[in-house]
């Protein structure tokens, strides 16, 4: 996919989901701070999740590098900027509810645990009571297989590196794959990988059309 302008003439964009206006519609995206650059002060309706991917992403809350995941629910407002650039996978108006917790994980301090797949390990990131959501990252080691997966109720999966493949493809790094639920797929990972995955967001999704 090809940059796209964003109304900053330093901050750019690959929409891979958008339902609504160009500006203030529900968007999923991966983003690219060229250094010294600086986004207008804004609020965040119906929330904010940012997984940083490279380099460091800052406002006025603090600096976050490459691994942290931030959740940044209803209610807050910011003037993101990066020093030295950064790129960032982010999910704008998903995530409904002035109850969710504000996070800021440094994923790489993070231990991995079991998943009680053989090569497979698991990274939890949110989870929270009264919403459907969940999201984590896996490590998929060389030649995990898993069998069929099925995700009854959804989910994304962003490869954050390495290759996935099932059925239908492969899917390198920076792939972006979402399945309805019900979906059924047999993955496999022949050169291991890193997943970002999400289940069970479908329900917070506007209707419409996906648009990159």
């Amino acid at each position: 996919m090809d940059w796209t302008a964003s109304p900053s003439g330093t901050v750019w964009r690959k929409r891979v989901h958008r339902v609504g206006p160009a500006e203030s519609g529900q968007v999923t995206a991966i983003v690219r701070y060229e250094p010294d650059s600086t986004f207008p002060p804004h609020d965040h309706p119906e929330g904010e999740e940012i997984l940083v991917l490279e380099g460091v992403f800052s406002d006025e809350h603090g600096d976050w590098s490459a691994g942290t995941y931030l959740l940044n629910p209803e209610g807050v407002r910011h003037a993101p900027f990066s020093k030295e650039g950064c790129v960032i996978f982010v999910k704008l108006r998903q995530y409904p509810g002035l109850q969710r917790d504000l996070l800021q994980l440094p994923t790489k301090a993070l231990p991995w645990s079991e998943s009680g797949t053989p090569g497979r390990a698991v990274k939890p990131l949110y989870s929270q009571a009264g919403f459907a959501d969940r999201v984590r990252l896996e490590r998929w080691e060389a030649g995990c297989a898993p069998g069929q997966l099925t995700w009854p109720e959804g989910v994304e999966i962003y490869v954050i590196n390495g290759q996935l493949s099932d059925e239908e493809g492969d899917y390198g790094t920076a792939c972006w794959l979402r399945l309805p639920p019900g979906t059924s797929h047999t993955p496999i990972s022949r050169t291991g990988c890193e997943l970002y995955i999400k289940e069970a967001g479908f329900q917070y999704l506007r209707p419409g059309l996906p648009a990159a």
